[in-house]
C-alpha cells in the first residue's frame, strides 16, 4: 500500500470513481470501496472516513516496516532506504 494525504478524494472528479484507492494496495479500504465511497464520506464528514483512511494508512506503514526489516537483514537497508524515501516523498 501507499500513504495518501487523503485531501485530494474531496475533488469532484473523484465523485463518480469506481476504481479502488490504491490498485496496488490490498488493505481493507482498498479491497472494498472505492474512490466515490470515499469521496462521498469525506464530504458528508463521515467519521467512518477517517477510520478506513486510517486503516489504509497504518497497512501502509506496516508493508514499511516489513521492507526495512527484509533490507535490514539482508544488509542493504542503506541503499533501499534511499530510493524509498524519495518514491514516498514523490507521492506526498
Amino acid at each position: 500500500g501507499k500513504f495518501y494525504k487523503f485531501h485530494y478524494i474531496l475533488d469532484d472528479k473523484h465523485a463518480r470513481d469506481g476504481r479502488s484507492v490504491d490498485e496496488t494496495c490490498d488493505c481493507e479500504l482498498c479491497r472494498n470501496h472505492s474512490r466515490a465511497y470515499l469521496h462521498h464520506l469525506f464530504k458528508a464528514q463521515e467519521l467512518l472516513a477517517m477510520q478506513i483512511a486510517s486503516i489504509h494508512n497504518l497497512a501502509f506503514y506496516l508493508d514499511l516496516v516489513r521492507e526495512a526489516r527484509k533490507h535490514i537483514e539482508a544488509g542493504d537497508f542503506a541503499a533501499w532506504k534511499d530510493v524509498t524515501v524519495k518514491r514516498i516523498s514523490q507521492r506526498l
